[in-house]
């Protein structure tokens, strides 16, 4: 088995398209890759998947425990003889940025898996030998296998190479050179989506030429070769269906983990996609809607524009469907959400408040949700890891949860809670979170039953 975690000493390094380049190339090699991706991140994982055709799933130590992480792993790794992990933020960096826990090296450490470290070589040389010897000696065992230069012309490589690996005692495997046409462009929450690069084939197969030109491909074999965890059979993806869930996917609803859908599925839940910004209807003969993060600020003036649509989820609600609207989705029940061109529209008047752009990440990062009372998903009292990051902020968040940072212990009231509802900007994470997802699945199937849809 062939793995290898894709790592840098900070975000912008370019570890998505080094890691798309190298799931591309171990593709063409016929090596069947599988890929994960460190952290909460839904973007990266579209990418990932674009590439391979295959999903790519979340490696989460702050969702998860090592144990569960260790079997996650293996289980995806079934049927595959090579894995690659992309790293989160700069390599050590955690949960609320001064411990190394959910860090890219904690995931690396847990699995034992080799880390290849990107470097972007910008306005130092020599220097870039001490960071990295400095990376490798922070932690007593950094895994740190080799190096690879990225956005480097091949004269600064060649300058580079072997200073860095005199210095580090590293080799150093390659290095991919700057193309404007093979980059992914940002915006405020980061990458574009995959969905979003029209020309994002053409994009990975550049660059799969570009790593196959200008890595050492058997030094890397050689290096990144593991004895792997002992892998598990996959998910079972035949569990009978017990109730049908409408879940929004399109451009403006695309924030979903994996982990979370196949959760659902486990538990008897047939996932039932469906637009709200193209269709009118909500599926036939569903007992639960599922609305994600996403991007709706961006599509603020047609979701508001597909009237039908709106009306149909705001019945659903109000009926008492059950219901879970995460960050994206919990703006499109409020009363008006601010687009990105500055206009306010209404949306499903479901809860109250209105979305409106802020100028900085809000409440950015992890948390623990504390349950203030008994409703759909959680019992009073009980505690819920999750994730938050976005722009946009409510006039009204709610009060039915006590959210609080794990380092900090800043604490503030969040989200909406009822016997037919979860609402508010926090992620939830399905995979060895089965209660939520088994509550959610269980309402589900007694509403599609009193409705006489079964």
């Amino acid at each position: 088995m062939m793995a290898c975690l894709v790592a840098a000493p900070s975000s912008g390094s370019g570890k998505t398209a080094v890691t798309c380049a190298l799931l591309a190339l171990l593709a063409r090699r016929g090596l069947m890759p599988c890929a994960f991706k460190c952290g909460p991140d839904y973007i990266d994982p579209m990418f990932h998947r674009s590439v391979l055709g295959v999903e790519s799933h979340n490696l989460d130590l702050f969702f998860s425990s090592e144990s569960f992480l260790r079997q996650h792993y293996a289980r995806h790794c079934a049927g595959h003889q090579a894995a690659v992990c992309e790293g989160v933020m700069g390599f050590y960096d955690g949960v609320g940025g001064t411990t190394s826990q959910a860090s890219a090296w904690h995931v690396a450490h847990t699995l034992d898996m080799p880390v290849l470290l990107v470097i972007r070589p910008r306005g130092a040389s020599l220097t870039l030998a001490a960071q990295i010897r400095g990376l490798c000696a922070f932690r007593e065992q950094s895994h740190i296998r080799g190096l690879f230069l990225n956005d480097c012309s091949p004269m600064l490589y060649r300058s580079l190479a072997p200073m860095l690996e005199k210095e580090t005692g590293l080799p150093v495997l390659g290095y991919l050179p700057h193309r404007e046409e093979a980059a992914f462009e940002s915006r405020h929450l980061g990458l574009y989506t995959a969905g979003e690069i029209h020309d994002l084939q053409q994009r990975i197969g550049l660059l799969a030429d570009l790593l196959e030109q200008n890595l050492d491909f058997a030094r890397f074999s050689s290096l990144f070769c593991t004895p792997g965890l002992g892998y598990a059979a996959p998910i079972s993806q035949n569990v009978p269906a017990i109730t049908r869930l409408a879940i929004a996917s399109d451009r403006a609803f695309c924030f979903c983990y994996e982990e979370t859908k196949e959760a659902l599925r486990t538990a008897g839940a047939e996932l039932v996609p469906f637009s709200p910004l193209t269709d009118t209807q909500l599926p036939e003969n569903t007992g639960g809607l599922y609305l994600p993060g996403g991007y709706p600020e961006l599509y603020a003036k047609k979701l508001a524009e597909n009237e039908p649509m709106l009306c149909a989820i705001r019945q659903a609600v109000e009926n008492g469907m059950p219901t879970v609207a995460e960050c994206g989705g919990f703006l499109y029940l409020g009363q008006h959400l601010e687009g990105s061109d500055g206009v306010s529209y209404p949306m499903a008047g479901v809860l109250p408040g209105d979305g409106l752009r802020k100028e900085k990440l809000t409440r950015f990062g992890y948390a623990f949700l504390t349950a203030q009372s008994d409703s759909l998903l959680f019992s009073a009292g009980d505690q819920i890891p999750v994730h938050e990051f976005h722009y946009w902020d409510s006039t009204e968040n709610g009060a039915a949860f006590l959210a609080q940072k794990p380092v900090t212990g800043r604490s503030w009231s969040c989200g909406f809670a009822t016997p037919t509802l979860y609402a508010g900007f926090p992620h939830l994470y399905g995979a060895g979170h089965s209660q939520w997802v088994r509550r959610f699945t269980h309402a589900a199937n007694e509403y599609q039953k009193r409705q006489g849809k079964t």
